[in-house]
């Protein structure tokens, strides 16, 4: 029989999230689509509800593959334009 330890690598210590915004009224967000079926669907259906019931600025980006990372492009345009990013999955 072989006994394994459990001493060792604890792994990296996990990252630290950015605050959230106490209030979106008044905010610009951005809608990451990653393009998955009805992901659209539903991140449009969610900028609807938030625009009507924040005043919130919504606007839709699209990284068009859902197996990647978004590109560096849509990121930085994302950074620059927008308070707070939603992004989501849908099948």
């Amino acid at each position: 029989m072989k006994v394994h330890t459990p001493a060792g690598n604890i792994g990296r210590p996990p990252v630290v999230l950015a605050p959230s915004p106490p209030v979106l009224t008044g905010l610009r967000l951005g809608l990451l689509d990653n393009t998955k079926p009805n992901a659209g669907v539903l991140l449009d259906r969610l900028g609807q509800q938030l625009a009507e019931r924040t005043g919130a600025e919504v606007a839709m980006v699209e990284s068009k593959n859902a197996a990647l990372a978004a590109p560096d492009d849509v990121l930085t345009r994302l950074e620059n334009g927008v308070h707070a990013v939603l992004t989501g999955s849908a099948d």
